[in-house]
């Protein structure tokens, strides 16, 4: 099992490590040509230079925490159109950065992702909506190709939600058109609102199913657990591969610190159990998490690293994971 953390590094004083720098369309617009050029190609460098960083710091971890989750600015305003023709002058003078970092990957064994923003939908019924959401898949699958990821099925995790009015004929349709490398890296997630586990799981002939237990929860007021007869469906879709499944809890002080909530009894809206915790303060939710032991985690709370070493240290005292196989 690995416990993975999403895009930011937070040191002990909770300052964050190895940030990435972007800016916004309208800064960059006002620019010169010359000036927009200088302006992406070194915010790119100082990200790809701090992913580098990043990832050294990974490598000295124990093995359950070399997991993470890339931030999409890595190549900022890539998808916007008059910033995407400046990139193709200057994106080769950065192939050796984007190789160091798959490198050290690889040889470090740390499993890496991305997560497309709310607004890459490919299963809207807005055929202008659907192609940014394909542009916006290809250009993160481009940057883990640029890593030399994309090769074999589920290398690399790309990690979308299939809302969108057309459910899963809309995904399909969307799906066919990507490249095989983002359709290699492709997997999709059940969301709160929208889509369902039951609704998503038409997707596992395609690819693999993320599962967000939280997500889960919140639509339906129930906590599944690793013997339901989903499970394997979902381990199925992942084809042979680690699967991974998503970890947040509400909000401190919205649930109680043991047992299971029921929404019933809690008298707060869904809209606010949605959002996440800054740790995982419920060992009950914790115990019930972490026994899903054939999946890995990628840790969804604010705190970042921070709470998924704090969910480390407690699998470690309670012995969910054995600290003799794992680099300590």
């Amino acid at each position: 099992m690995k416990l993975g953390f999403a895009c930011k590094y937070l040191d002990a004083d909770c300052k964050q490590h190895f940030p990435f720098k972007s800016t916004t369309r309208t800064r960059f617009l006002r620019l010169q040509r010359d000036e927009q050029i200088a302006l992406i190609a070194n915010l790119a460098r100082l990200n790809l230079t701090n992913l580098a960083g990043l990832l050294e710091t990974l490598a000295t971890q124990p093995e359950t925490l070399r997991m993470m989750r890339i931030g999409s600015d890595l190549l900022p305003l890539y998808t916007v159109p008059e910033a995407m023709p400046l990139y193709r002058e200057f994106l080769p003078d950065l192939y050796p950065l984007f190789e160091r970092c798959g490198a050290l990957a690889r040889q470090h064994d740390i499993r890496l992702s991305f997560h497309p923003g709310q607004y890459s939908v490919l299963a809207s019924d807005n055929p202008d909506v659907v192609q940014r959401a394909i542009e916006d898949v290809e250009y993160h699958a481009l940057c883990a190709t640029l890593m030399g990821f994309g090769k074999a099925f589920q290398d690399f995790k790309i990690n979308i939600h299939m809302n969108g009015k057309k459910g899963f004929e809309g995904f399909s349709q969307a799906f066919a058109r990507l490249s095989p490398e983002a359709r290699n890296m492709l997997t999709v997630e059940n969301d709160e609102i929208s889509c369902s586990l039951d609704e998503v799981l038409q997707a596992r002939a395609l690819c693999p199913i993320v599962m967000d237990i939280h997500h889960h929860w919140v639509k339906e007021n129930a906590f599944i657990q690793p013997d339901d007869s989903r499970i394997p469906l979902i381990m199925e879709s992942w084809r042979g591969v680690q699967p991974v499944l998503h970890y947040s809890i509400s909000q401190e002080g919205l649930i109680p610190e043991r047992g299971y909530p029921d929404q019933q009894n809690l008298g707060v809206a869904k809209t606010k159990l949605r959002a996440h915790s800054d740790y995982y303060f419920n060992e009950t939710l914790n115990d019930w998490a972490l026994s899903f032991n054939a999946f890995d985690i990628m840790c969804e709370v604010k705190m970042k690293n921070l709470a998924s070493q704090r969910l480390y240290d407690y699998a470690l005292a309670t012995k969910i994971i054995d600290p003799s196989q794992n680099g300590r």
